[in-house]
């Protein structure tokens, strides 16, 4: 049989195996490219929040201007930084203010390959994936960026509300991935320089530091760029367990980890052997300060100015606590320090004496020198520890009782510093209740900035104000109001009155009133009311309340500034209602400033935390007065330092000032309260010294007075301001002379030689006046 010669040989099969591999190949790319659709739509999902599930996302705002929390600065008016407003106390750094080995050291720590990646490192987070398969560890695998994407957003708090984030296993996995994104997104909008500068400034040192300048501040007591090469090691060491390597509380622990960080540095090249071992040896040296509202300048002041601003900001949507605002405030760093030096200076004398004065006894008494029954049993009761006991052991006295008097070891100030005692809470209390406290302000009358603030003596261990907050009887501090009402109505300077008895009849079931004087007496002697202001006499200031009437007073007052409720009784004229010393510094004023009241001023102006002001302040001004009444009231009260017998003489025959000063002192009538009131042409003072309850006083006015207790304040604040009053720009001229002339004669000598005669008919002093006197008066 033959064949076809075109018959083609027969194709050999494909093995079976073969295809099969095939399919297996195509089977691993389909799924690698399911896989990476799945990859990149739950990275889409994550980003954008598909159906809430995996919770927010920063915007694209809110990732060009992250916002972290930074501390609102306060400072004074001579540009130093008073203290500051915060909830994290951070202040940000530039990057040409940071050391390069402390940069160094953060990234031989942290992320050695921070230059080279784009936010995520694949080798760092490789090695982690390999360390969760074999069961090991494989270290951390954040990037600085990542790292700083979690404190920026919070990704481990705020992001975390999406319907998957309660899932066990998926939280930690949702989260990791928004970090991821943030890092890459944040590597795209910032340079690796601003990376570093914002981790820097945002992350946690421990110790209320947040930020390296606040943590450089805190624990060495330096600028960032003046921090050594082991300083730096230390601070990088802290950023993975603030807690656990702070310097202060774990410095065995601390330097170990500080050299760790340097052993890092030498393994990435920043550092060679010989330094290494030159640093590893080096002890940690501290100079540890935590900054709080304690500390500062005038922190009395920074939480009044706080209250105003907090107002301000609820108005403006602002935080005062966390937008890095910058407020400028009128008070001056150098007055306030002489201010806060005069009283401690002072009141260290004055408790001394006061504690000899009461020694052995109680010094809490009633109006007839008897001890107060029950007074610290009483007191106690107002303390928030007993409120606290109260509620804690409800219906057990003999518990609250138990604890009240079980003795703790405390630290208690004293005028010598700190000092640690064992005190049971009623010791405490009996202990703090015989401290005198204190209270000063100081005002430029011309434009009502406070210059320097102290409301107390401590504010550690005394935290209530006594500028604007306490309030008291101000004594003879509010005659100045009386005879402000006669000059207006009349009267002058040169008038004279006799020193005797002026009686307010009874009214209303409230029975006879009639002043004494300081001594207790009456001369009968003539003065003029100049003379008699600058003496404090009681008796030509009833008579002048009784002419005018109380409401004449109160009415005047309220002109000049005073806001505290005044009663309209006989003795307004001896301060009889309480008012502030904020409240009297302010009236005052008005006689300085041509009679214009200006109300005191705190601040200056608000900037946001790039410099762009946000609001500035005026003074809030009213005429109050006559530019001729004003004049003469400096005019009668200058009398209080020039003439005999003022009350005032020890500023010009003590301390020896030759400026002219206007002054009044002020007594009440149980010595619980001394203050003191100074002018000159552009400085304002008012002071107060009493016990913390009226009850709690000296016992005569030897030591109670207001020109023994409370002027000495003054003349030790002025001899500082005067030593130095060009570099603070205080003046020594004379209070200024009103331009038109005056239209009454205060030249007392030619007043009565009948050159000029203004006073009222009716209120001239003649022989009716004289007849209606009885001898028992005179």
């Amino acid at each position: 049989m033959a064949y076809s010669a075109a018959r083609k040989p027969a194709v050999p099969r494909k093995p079976a195996r073969s295809g099969r591999f095939a399919a297996f190949i195509r089977t691993l790319w389909a799924l690698f490219g399911l896989g990476t659709l799945a990859f990149l739509f739950y990275v889409w999902a994550v980003s954008a929040n598909f159906l809430n599930l995996f919770g927010r996302m920063p915007n694209l705002k809110t990732l060009e201007n992250p916002k972290s929390e930074l501390a609102s600065e306060v400072y004074s008016a001579d540009n130093v930084l008073m203290g500051k407003y915060f909830r994290e106390n951070r202040t940000p750094v530039e990057y040409e203010d940071l050391p390069q080995h402390l940069v160094d050291a953060l990234i031989a720590t942290e992320d050695a390959r921070f230059e080279e990646h784009s936010g995520i490192d694949p080798k760092a987070t490789g090695r982690v994936a390999a360390g969760l398969l074999t069961g090991g560890s494989g270290g951390g695998g954040s990037t600085l960026t990542q790292q700083l994407a979690k404190v920026l957003f919070r990704t481990r708090e705020d992001l975390s509300d999406g319907r998957l984030n309660d899932v066990p296993g998926l939280r930690m996995l949702i989260t990791k991935t928004k970090e991821w994104i943030l890092a890459i997104r944040l590597e795209r909008s910032y340079t690796k320089r601003e990376i570093m500068r914002m981790y820097l400034n945002v992350t946690d040192y421990g110790s209320n530091a947040f930020g390296i300048s606040t943590a450089a501040k805190t624990f060495f007591s330096k600028k960032p760029k003046e921090l050594t090469r082991p300083e730096a090691a230390t601070l990088v060491g802290v950023l993975n367990a603030p807690s656990r390597f702070s310097p202060k509380f774990n410095p065995q622990r601390s330097k170990m980890r500080r050299n760790w960080v340097l052993r890092q540095m030498h393994k990435y090249g920043y550092l060679d052997a010989q330094s290494l071992q030159a640093d590893t040896v080096k002890p940690i040296v501290l100079r540890y300060n935590v900054e709080n509202q304690n500390e500062g300048i005038a922190p009395y002041f920074r939480v009044e100015v706080s209250k105003m601003l907090r107002d301000w900001a609820r108005e403006t949507d602002h935080d005062l606590y966390a937008d890095g605002l910058k407020i400028y405030t009128t008070i001056d760093s150098r007055m306030q320090k002489y201010a806060e030096t005069a009283i401690a200076d002072h009141m260290k004398l004055q408790q001394r004496w006061f504690d000899t004065h009461w020694k052995g006894m109680q010094p809490w008494r009633d109006e007839n020198g008897k001890i107060i029954p029950g007074f610290l049993n009483t007191a106690i009761k107002r303390t928030e520890r007993y409120k606290s006991l109260s509620i804690r052991y409800e219906g057990q006295p003999d518990s609250i009782k138990y604890y009240l008097n079980k003795k703790y070891k405390m630290k208690v100030f004293t005028w010598q510093g700190e000092k640690e005692v064992t005190m049971s809470p009623m010791d405490s209390l009996a202990y703090y209740k015989r401290f005198l406290h204190a209270g000063f302000m100081a005002m430029n009358p011309l434009n009502g900035q406070i210059k320097a603030w102290v409301g107390g003596t401590n504010y550690k261990y005394f935290k209530y104000d006594h500028v604007k907050q306490g309030k008291r009887q101000p004594g003879s501090t509010f005659k100045p109001f009386v005879y402000t009402a006669a000059i207006d109505q009349g009267y002058s300077p040169c008038y004279q009155r006799p020193d005797v008895a002026t009686t307010f009849p009874a009214v209303a079931g409230r029975p006879p009133y009639t002043p004494r004087n300081f001594e207790g007496g009456f001369s009968g002697r003539t003065f003029t009311l100049r003379q008699a202001l600058a003496r404090s006499m009681n008796s030509i200031t009833a008579w002048l309340v009784q002419k005018l009437g109380p409401e004449t007073v109160v009415a005047y007052a309220k002109r000049l500034g005073i806001t505290s409720p005044i009663e309209a009784v006989p003795a307004v004229g001896f301060g009889s209602s309480d008012v502030s010393i904020y409240e009297l510094t302010g009236a005052y004023g008005t006689f300085a400033n041509r009679g214009v009241w200006t109300a005191p001023m705190m601040v200056m102006r608000i900037e946001d935390k790039n410099g762009n002001v946000l609001r500035e302040f005026v003074p809030q001004t009213k005429e109050a007065l006559s530019e001729e009444t004003a004049y003469l009231m400096t005019y009668m009260m200058r009398g209080a330092v020039e003439e005999k017998g003022g009350t005032s003489i020890i500023l010009r025959g003590g301390f020896k000032f030759p400026y002219q000063m206007a002054a009044k002192t002020g007594t009440t009538s149980n010595y619980s309260d001394a203050w003191f009131m100074g002018l000159t042409p552009d400085l304002v003072c008012g002071m107060w010294v009493g016990g913390e309850d009226r009850s709690i006083h000296f016992r005569t006015g030897a030591y109670g007075q207001g020109s023994r207790l409370a002027l000495p304040i003054y003349g030790i604040f002025m001899k500082q301001v005067y030593k130095n009053n060009k570099e603070i720009g205080i003046s020594t001229q004379d209070f200024p002379v009103p331009q038109q002339p005056l239209s009454i004669e205060i030249d007392c000598a030619r007043y009565y030689g009948g050159q000029r005669d203004t006073i009222p008919p009716d209120q001239k002093l003649n022989q009716v006046d004289l007849d209606d006197l009885s001898d028992q008066d005179i």
